[in-house]
């Protein structure tokens, strides 16, 4: 079982060109991050869109969200102040767990059940309140997270770019002491924009997420 994430950025026709090119530009920069330290595969295509092959099903809720608050935390403003903007760019992602029978060097000739659910997926929620869902052959697995995505949807839609900034460095490991030594602003304004992100509750649903997946489609499963 492995898991296959699609996805495309909301919207990207009104993205004036220099925001696109820094959306793509963080894109290739952060799958290079993440084929660093996991085994996964990822490729831009059509311009605005992006499909990863992932081989542990029970990373892929930490990949998608490390590459949501890496686009969300963009601004063009031109400031050298850590100031708190609204989100310019964002995306829409659809997780499919299941086998890959043919897997290419290329995503594109790659095929199998996981590439199903994720690619119907996403083509189902383009007309649908949803940026966030998971697809595999379990239903109550499904169920469950379909809801709370859509809570975690709810949640993010109230991010700044300065929250979406703390919580892709949360994901990274970082402790608020790191992060703002890197951001240069008190680790008290870090704390502040953890809470206003809903850290804690990032953090239960993507425990949550590792250990039913890694239950449910362990090896042998």
């Amino acid at each position: 079982m492995k898991a296959v994430i699609s996805a495309d950025l909301i919207n990207s026709t009104e993205y004036p060109e220099q925001l696109l090119n820094t959306v793509l530009d963080r894109l290739k920069a952060e799958f290079q991050l993440i084929t660093e330290t996991e085994e996964a595969q990822f490729s831009l295509f059509r311009g605005d869109s992006f499909q990863g092959v992932v081989e542990n099903p029970s990373e892929a809720l930490k990949i998608v969200l490390q590459l949501k608050s890496a686009i969300n935390r963009i601004h063009l403003q031109d400031t050298r102040k850590r100031k708190a903007f609204p989100i310019q760019a964002d995306i829409r992602t659809a997780i499919g767990i299941g086998s890959v029978d043919f897997q290419r060097e290329t995503i594109s000739e790659s095929n199998g059940q996981a590439f199903q659910f994720s690619g119907r997926t996403l083509d189902d929620m383009k007309n649908g309140p949803h940026k966030l869902l998971l697809a595999c052959p379990d239903d109550e697995v499904n169920g469950e997270f379909q809801a709370s995505f859509l809570l975690f949807d709810q949640l993010a839609d109230r991010w700044s770019t300065a929250s979406a900034e703390v919580v892709y460095f949360s994901l990274k490991g970082l402790k608020e002491k790191e992060i703002a030594e890197k951001l240069g602003i008190s680790q008290s304004a870090v704390n502040q924009r953890k809470k206003a992100s809903g850290w804690e509750a990032i953090e239960v649903l993507l425990n949550r997420f590792e250990s039913v997946i890694s239950e449910k489609f362990s090896d042998g499963k």
